[in-house]
């Protein structure tokens, strides 16, 4: 009973696997327990971390960990340049978080009850001006440009974005939330129903915009292996709340886009700790966990967990006791010190070790409260988004840190309110104005007014030349598809002519889509979407006669290779064969039935299923 407790680990190492030199694994262990020895865990697991990364550059071919330390992945030192005018952004950041929150302030005033949400845009503003202003490439350029998936309760700060540029009137932002008069409201959310030249793809639909990025990003390379459309510049990217996760059809096609090697996809989870009644994960760290899913679905992973003003911070900690503190510190409490202030913070998460009370005592209360999340770091979030789009294989997902109503004032921010708030108060729109730098008079503030600089202010040139260099303007969907030839009339001629046997009407179907695949101009546009029932339906002559669409092609010999009707992928197969799996199935016909408006180019998709 006087022994410390020590977890008992079960050896998992095959020991039927031969050890061509005993003595130099004795040593190699030896070692490492002298180093637990001597100076502790800490400084073990550090020289662990050191060995795993250099057995991935001297590519040894070891799987990576399913999570790392609570800290950046990207390093200050590999951070790219940052080419942007970090004030004038700034300014624009500022001017959209003000028109978002004045637009859902106005619409609740004139209309109770009318809803919307203030918190979303508030903690994501970094995350989509990065990408507007440097990522997102329009439909005005070469080829379809990107597909963006928005997290849907950020509409407001979409909506006030396209204001400045003059896209969307004072009338229309008045009418957020609105039908009537027509042509004059502004949808909820996003939806190209109501909207058919702003929105491309429905989304606020929890778990909906990611499964459908990820099939989207599927079809793209679908359309492109076929030989129908070069989609290669094109990237999708989708955007969730880490409580959107919870959704199974959030993370439920992980999977897909990894065997796939959709490096054409990036995930951006805004990770505001936050969903809508209280913490995602108070007696967790959902950061973490996520990282977990991701890396173990075979994904790229990138956090940014902490804005530079950490950075100096972390490169004194010699000891490791901060980094060891972020680690073990629950998201409830992280909630916490968003709010409490800076003595708090200093009591709180510094002062239990007088080692991290050390690093920050040149620091002020003040200071340590300022000490940002790393998805309001326009720095630390381009660099996520730089490395994003050039790692190849596979997808990328960015694990961002954010807090729920950033800016919006003591009343709002970090709060487990934050999510119902629609409203607020003239002394807290004061506040709010004070923190943005303004130039709003007081006598205004009752009315939440609007601010826009003028079409001609340095801000607004700059946002317009930013979407020139880019492409265009975005959100914009664009049908420029020209009308599909008619199918030939002797597709169906068989059936007119009668049968003097009876013929069922799934022979029928069959039967009549395997004709209007051989039609050789209307054949290559037909997309046959089939959950594991192909045999069911009598559409098995189509693996043989088409192929089954396989990105990486076929690498066995199938049981069935003598046959005729033999099992064949192909990476120019048409056939979709999901598996079984009637989301994903779904998720394919929504991306090739709306490739007439997304890429140009229409497509006819046959959803069999039962």
């Amino acid at each position: 009973m006087g022994y410390p407790f020590r977890r008992m680990y079960i050896d998992e190492f095959k020991h039927q696997l031969p050890d061509l030199d005993s003595t130099e694994t004795t040593e190699w262990i030896e070692s490492l327990d002298q180093v637990v020895e001597d100076e502790g865990e800490t400084r073990a697991r550090f020289l662990l971390f050191k060995l795993l990364k250099r057995a991935r550059q001297l590519q040894v071919g070891l799987p990576p960990l399913t999570n790392t330390r609570y800290i950046n992945t990207i390093s200050p030192e590999q951070e790219p340049f940052f080419p942007g005018d970090e004030g004038i952004e700034r300014r624009i950041r500022r001017l959209i978080r003000w028109n978002a929150v004045a637009m859902v302030l106005r619409a609740n005033s004139q209309f109770a009850g009318i809803g919307g949400h203030l918190a979303t845009y508030a903690s994501a503003a970094t995350l989509y001006e990065v990408g507007f202003n440097h990522f997102f490439r329009g439909k005005d350029g070469e080829g379809s440009g990107d597909q963006i998936f928005y997290q849907g309760h950020a509409a407001p700060g979409i909506y006030a974005r396209a204001y400045l540029e003059g896209r969307i009137s004072e009338s229309q932002m008045d009418h957020f939330r609105r039908e009537t008069p027509p042509q004059d409201g502004l949808s909820s959310y996003p939806h190209p129903r109501l909207m058919p030249d702003f929105w491309e793809f429905p989304t606020v639909s929890m778990g909906i915009g990611p499964i459908s990025a990820i099939y989207q990003a599927r079809f793209n390379r679908y359309l492109e292996n076929r030989g129908l459309l070069d989609t290669s510049k094109s990237r999708v990217w989708a955007f969730l709340g880490d409580g959107e996760t919870d959704e199974p059809e959030a993370l439920g096609a992980l999977h897909v886009a990894a065997r796939e090697g959709l490096d054409n996809l990036t995930f951006v989870v805004n990770c505001n700790l936050q969903r809508l009644d209280g913490p995602v994960r108070g007696n967790g760290k959902i950061i973490q966990e996520l990282e977990a899913v991701f890396r173990g679905s075979g994904w790229n992973v990138i956090k940014v967990v902490w804005g530079r003003e950490w950075d100096e911070l972390l490169a004194r900690d010699v000891d490791g006791v901060l980094v060891e503190k972020m680690n073990t510190t629950v998201d409830g409490e992280f909630q916490k010190y968003s709010v409490a202030g800076g003595a708090y913070i200093r009591e709180h998460f510094f002062g239990p070790d007088p080692r991290l009370g050390k690093l920050v005592e040149h620091l002020t209360d003040d200071d340590l409260a300022k000490l940002r999340r790393g998805g309001h770091d326009y720095h630390k979030v381009y660099a996520a988004y730089k490395q994003a789009t050039e790692h190849r294989g596979v997808p990328t997902v960015i694990l961002a840190k954010t807090v729920k109503g950033w800016t919006l004032g003591p009343g709002v921010e970090a709060r487990n309110i934050t999510h119902q708030a629609k409203k607020l108060s003239e002394a807290e729109l004061r506040i709010f104005r004070d923190r943005l730098e303004l130039p709003i008079p007081d006598s205004h503030l009752k009315d939440a007014p609007y601010y826009h600089p003028g079409p001609d202010s340095e801000e607004v040139e700059y946002l317009h030349e930013r979407r020139r260099a880019l492409g265009g303007e975005l959100p914009k969907r664009v049908v420029r598809a020209g009308p599909l030839p008619a199918p030939k009339p002797s597709f169906d001629a068989e059936f007119a002519a009668g049968s003097p046997t009876a013929v069922s009407t799934t022979m029928v179907f069959a039967r009549i889509l395997r004709n209007l695949i051989r039609d050789p101009d209307l054949g290559p546009r037909i997309v046959p979407i089939i959950p594991d029932e192909a045999r069911t339906f009598g559409l098995d002559p189509l693996f043989n006669e088409v192929g089954i669409y396989a990105s990486g092609g076929q690498q066995y010999e199938p049981v069935d290779s003598e046959l005729v009707m033999k099992y064949r992928e192909a990476v120019d197969g048409q056939v979709l064969e999901e598996g079984i799996t009637e989301a994903g199935s779904v998720a394919s016909f929504t991306a090739a039935a709306t490739s007439y408006a997304t890429h140009g180019h229409a497509m006819i998709p046959f959803y069999i299923f039962y």
